[in-house]
């Protein structure tokens, strides 16, 4: 069982930045892959950036591409958004998930912080 909890989200004007946060408790954070995703109201839920167990492999979306990098810290059972030259299309909730791999289903979900992005 893992429980994640994600902190960091607020408000910044476009061409700021935000670190979001996703902590975790269970024993076996470390085994899990962890993705962002994120939901702007009205649409679809969308996938931003994952990281593998070990931090040695990371996937972003296209939109998320040399603006924000995912770091983790399994000592502190801890996965880092960190988002840089935000966008008001930025504008989401942004969920952290925890699965058995990149790009498998995910198991567990956070409940999410509102990160907004003003122009």
């Amino acid at each position: 069982q893992v429980q994640l909890v994600e902190s960091g989200g607020g408000l910044v004007q476009a061409g700021g930045s935000l670190r979001l946060s996703c902590a975790a408790s269970g024993r076996t954070f470390s085994s899990y892959a962890i993705s962002w995703f994120r939901q702007a109201p009205g649409k679809e839920r969308e996938f931003v950036a994952a990281i593998s167990w070990s931090g040695g492999s990371t996937f972003y979306a296209t939109s998320a591409k040399g603006r924000f990098t995912i770091t983790r810290d399994n000592a502190q059972n801890t996965v880092y958004l960190q988002m840089d030259r935000l966008k008001p299309e930025d504008t989401a909730v942004y969920y952290c998930a925890a699965g058995r791999g990149i790009g498998t289903p995910a198991e567990y979900w956070g409940q999410g912080t509102q990160v907004t992005v003003s122009a």
